[in-house]
């Protein structure tokens, strides 16, 4: 139990610490061009694991529009968009943001699975907004100004919710690594013309640490993490799994003050208690005898 619990946290640190590199990459690398390159060592490294392991199945005719649908909203759009918001948007605020996918998650799966919308997640649901809007406002509670970045950062969240919605109803026919490389497949696919397409001139960049920092990411953080995640889930229980996940914009803050010199503002630490708490409230199930 506690090795499960290690490699679980081990998991939210790199994917709360995604938002500072990524915030880090997008100084070196244009949006487009970035998300083609990570998606293609993405593939690459799946490719290799695949050689090793033997996972991939094959897919059915009916699952082809599912996973092409999966593969250019939850795929090519979310990691687009992220990078896209990441030009200007904070990257804690940006995980503060996401930290709310949960609650978009619930309403989702109400409209789409018929599963059950409780009053306990809509009470959830207007507490993180509250910490949403102490951030967003910086605690001037004056006038509202949106970076156009983090509108972005919404579309990213957005594009998450519907992946797993759409990840959830694959799972139930098809195997989790599968559905990965498959759909992360067809994001690059989309990638490479969009790539010429929205980036007008190319930006790349041309230190090796740069690309070692892309390189790396793209394996760790949607590589190595996702797998670990997924096997030691199993041995845990899904509420206190559910509530490590929530530690990322807490990750993306400490991040932020070590790599980044970004100070952690008392707007940004009373956001983040009302956002995650609204979404661990939201998110709690008591359990039956």
């Amino acid at each position: 139990m506690v090795k499960a619990y290690t490699w679980l946290t081990f998991c939210v640190v790199v994917w709360g610490s995604n938002f500072v590199f990524g915030k880090i990459l997008v100084l070196s690398f244009s949006p487009a061009l970035l998300t083609m390159l990570r998606l293609l060592f993405i593939v690459l490294f799946l490719l290799g694991l695949n050689l090793v392991k033997k996972q991939l199945k094959p897919l059915k005719k009916s699952e082809f529009q599912s996973i092409f649908v999966l593969g250019v909203i939850g795929v090519f759009i979310n990691q687009w968009s992220f990078f896209e918001g990441l030009q200007t948007a904070d990257p804690t605020t940006s995980a503060l943001i996401l930290a709310t996918t949960p609650i978009l998650t619930g309403i989702l799966a109400a409209i789409f699975l018929k599963e059950k919308f409780t009053l306990r997640m809509l009470l959830g649901s207007m507490v993180a907004i509250v910490g949403i809007y102490f951030v967003v406002t910086k605690g001037t509670f004056t006038s509202i100004q949106v970076d156009k970045g983090l509108l972005w950062i919404v579309v990213t969240m957005i594009t998450f919710a519907i992946m797993i919605i759409i990840t959830r109803s694959l799972s139930t026919r098809i195997d989790p690594f599968t559905i990965t490389f498959y759909s992360n497949l067809v994001g690059l696919m989309v990638a490479i013309p969009f790539a010429f397409i929205l980036d007008s001139p190319f930006q790349v960049g041309t230190e090796w640490p740069e690309w070692a920092l892309l390189i790396g990411t793209a394996v760790i953080v949607h590589g190595m993490a996702n797998l670990i995640w997924n096997y030691y889930i199993r041995y845990v229980d899904a509420s206190k799994a559910s509530i490590l996940s929530n530690l990322e914009p807490f990750v993306a803050m400490i991040v932020g003050l070590i790599v980044l010199s970004k100070p952690i503002t008392n707007m940004e630490i009373i956001g983040s208690l009302f956002i995650v708490g609204g979404v661990v409230f939201s998110s709690y199930q008591r359990k039956t005898l």
